[in-house]
């Protein structure tokens, strides 16, 4: 049985590292994984990665709407057939990312950006949700090209921060917490042992 897994957090937490380095590791413990990230993965997903990242601005709703067209056919293209097939699917982020950044940051409402997402999604969502945390203006000094997003300052990412903490205590069960700031291989070892995988 394939396993949905997410990588969450504000810029410049080394998501993708992180994700990079998830997926080595489940491979080396014999586990056929997919990675995917958003926006982007498909056709489709890709071509609104680039609205939503490279246009100069974006109606706020607007940028709700596009991140769940390009999920909708993220999870119907690629993660649920992968899951159906036994794989594990490693996302470099996920609807958690519209709830903290539209729902909280751009003051969307969390809980209405989240119906917005699961209609979008239709059962299709991560079994974890694994948030890297680190302080926000930490975080934007790691960045070497932010996007449209990642140059909103350090006010709009300390609410996503915010946001990410609420869920994690909303969802103890799916949302976990984690030290952005420890080496790679520490954050791997310590997500490997949480899903009991060798």
């Amino acid at each position: 049985m394939g396993r949905y897994l997410a990588l969450e957090g504000g810029d410049g937490t080394g998501k993708s590292t992180v994700a990079a380095a998830l997926v080595e590791a489940l491979e080396s413990a014999g586990q056929t994984v997919i990675k995917v990230r958003e926006p982007g993965g498909t056709a489709l997903g890709e071509v609104v990665r680039g609205l939503l990242l490279d246009s100069e601005s974006v109606e706020p709703w607007a940028e709700v709407m596009l991140f769940a067209a390009q999920r909708a056919e993220l999870a119907g293209e690629v993660i649920r057939p992968a899951l159906d097939r036994g794989d594990w699917v490693v996302s470099d982020r996920t609807y958690y990312s519209s709830l903290a950044y539209q729902g909280r940051a751009r003051g969307l409402g969390m809980d209405t950006v989240r119906t917005v997402n699961e209609i979008a999604l239709d059962g299709t969502v991560p079994d974890l949700v694994l948030v890297l945390d680190i302080d926000p203006a930490a975080g934007l000094d790691r960045q070497d090209d932010p996007d449209r997003i990642g140059k909103e300052g350090v006010v709009f990412q300390t609410e996503v921060r915010a946001a990410y903490h609420e869920l994690g205590e909303r969802e103890p069960d799916r949302v976990v917490i984690l030290d952005a700031t420890l080496p790679v291989e520490e954050l791997v070892r310590s997500i490997m042992a949480r899903l009991d995988v060798v």
